[in-house]
């Protein structure tokens, strides 16, 4: 089941995130900066347990960045990560934001899902405030994919989203 995140749930999906921070697959968390963005957060549960959590940021108003996409291993290939992220789609949808992006180091997750390839030159600097902060800036290896939501290819999405990889 997903569920927007709670104020009880800030713990957990830091550790979550941190998990794989420390495996350098994404930035780590701090519980501040969750606290502060937890309105854009949704969370996984199976049995009651949160397994998974991924965030919709609004950049400006045609751009949301999908951030902090993770499943626990145990849960993964199941498709829990393309339902987290099918929320985030839907979410852009309803708040009427026209373009996705992600920096990933798993693009088959997402060109499986729809994500196209883009040059990091076509998106606004402000996005880099977050990289600055990384060990690795400015050669991270994270590649920028980006999706147009619109409902013509919704359909699509549900289904490519429902399958798991």
């Amino acid at each position: 089941m997903i569920r927007k995140a709670l104020i009880s749930d800030v713990e957990k999906i830091q550790k979550i995130t941190n998990h794989f921070a420390a495996k350098d697959l994404m930035l780590p968390r701090s519980l501040s900066e969750i606290y502060e963005n937890l309105r854009d957060f949704f969370v996984y549960l199976e049995d009651g347990e949160i397994v998974g959590c991924v965030a919709l940021h609004i950049f400006w108003k045609d751009l949301s960045e999908v951030k902090s996409l993770a499943v626990l291993e145990p849960h993964q290939k199941k498709g829990i990560g393309g339902k987290l992220l099918m929320r985030c789609i839907e979410e852009a949808r309803t708040l009427g934001v026209g373009k996705l992006f992600v920096l990933t180091y798993r693009p088959e997750f997402f060109q499986h899902r729809g994500f196209s390839p883009v040059d990091k030159g076509e998106l606004p600097h402000k996005i880099w405030t977050e990289c600055v902060k990384c060990h690795k800036f400015p050669d991270c290896g994270e590649v920028p994919l980006i999706l147009v939501v619109s409902e013509a290819n919704l359909m699509e999405l549900s289904k490519r989203v429902a399958s798991p990889s």
